[in-house]
């Protein structure tokens, strides 16, 4: 749809000058000037505003004629990473117990710049640092398994028991002989279409799901990490592969209900009024005031909104669900403009 109330206008082309990226996916920017459209974070000049036009959806913007913008890339899902990065996780996949060099990377067309910038702006580590973190992954897995740890050090694609040791140490935060007994929580950033987000899951179920520009996803990593005395590592496990392919169904307007397991530790009452969210149908909404008499506890209206805040899950425990008491919209860790457009999107699929 073709944007053409002032006030949204307005807001739009603010948020396009800050580069919000939590507008991502909500709306799309066309240039009348280049004949190009944006994404809101796009780095390229910014048109004024009377040269602005703005649709909600992509499709409206290829229907008026504009083209994709080679810098952003807005048809490709929403910050997919560069084709140089994709090519270095595929050697990776198909390599998993090996070093990939930057030599390596050159030999097959692979700039080591662009990937190593890449995963220090999107993990804050260098791609080596990645792969470290997926071979103790490997052998924390094959250390459950009862391996012995010398099995578990070269299954894993280590050379040296000494430099194993010390690697396990520093991210396991002990030595592989207790480690088999730690627990882990395996982190994966994702894209979607309204921008990338973090998976976190434990060997007992998801335990995060947040949009990776949440100001307080470093806090609540750290919560998890006490709760759950575990360790994060990057890598991935049957719970967070099943989840991708639930958000897929759920972005497609397929999937109403989600089926991964969860494991979310909290209080008591948190995890009461998480449930409660769980509760609320798809394409609907519920005040606090609501949830606080679904749990039987009219007085807790705060606590309640308390707890929605505390939700570590994002959209699969639905608190973008509730609103205020006049129908407003409230607020939103991954901001005011993605809980507006996952509400439009499960009421345009709540009928279905």
């Amino acid at each position: 749809m073709l944007v053409e109330d002032k006030v949204e206008r307005g807001k739009f082309h603010a948020a396009l000058l800050r580069r919000d990226s939590t507008f991502l996916g909500t709306f799309f920017v066309g240039v009348k000037t280049t004949g190009i459209f944006c994404v809101p974070t796009c780095g390229a000049r910014k048109p004024r505003l009377e040269n602005a036009e703005f649709f909600t959806e992509m499709k409206d913007a290829l229907r008026y004629g504009y083209r994709p913008c080679k810098l952003c890339r807005p048809t490709e899902a929403a910050r997919q990473p560069p084709e140089d990065v994709l090519h270095a996780l595929r050697l990776l996949k198909d390599r998993p117990k090996q070093k990939i060099p930057d030599g390596c990377l050159r030999e097959n067309g692979v700039s080591p710049e662009i990937v190593r910038r890449w995963f220090k702006q999107n993990y804050k580590m260098t791609f080596q640092a990645y792969q470290r973190m997926l071979r103790i992954n490997t052998a924390v897995q094959e250390l459950k398994r009862m391996k012995t740890v010398t099995d578990a050090a070269f299954d894993s694609g280590y050379d040296s028991l000494s430099g194993f040791t010390y690697t396990f140490k520093r991210l396991v935060g002990d030595v592989p002989g207790k480690g088999r007994d730690k627990a882990t929580i395996l982190l994966e950033r994702i894209p979607t279409p309204l921008g990338p987000m973090f998976i976190g899951a434990t060997d007992d179920g998801i335990c995060l799901l947040e949009f990776t520009d949440r100001r307080m996803l470093e806090s609540e990593l750290g919560d998890l990490q006490r709760r759950l005395g575990a360790a994060v590592l990057i890598s991935e496990n049957g719970h967070t592969r099943r989840l991708k392919l639930e958000l897929d169904e759920y972005f497609a307007g397929t999937r109403k209900r989600f089926g991964v397991r969860l494991d979310t530790p909290g209080t008591d009452f948190q995890r009461k009024v998480w449930a409660s969210l769980m509760e609320i149908p798809f394409g609907e909404t519920a005040s606090y005031q609501a949830q606080a008499e679904r749990i039987g506890n009219p007085a807790a209206v705060r606590a309640v909104a308390s707890a929605n805040g505390h939700n570590r899950v994002a959209i699969v425990i639905p608190c973008h669900r509730v609103i205020g008491k006049d129908g407003s919209l409230t607020g939103y860790g991954g901001g005011l403009e993605r809980k507006r457009w996952l509400l439009e999107h499960e009421r345009k699929y709540g009928d279905d």
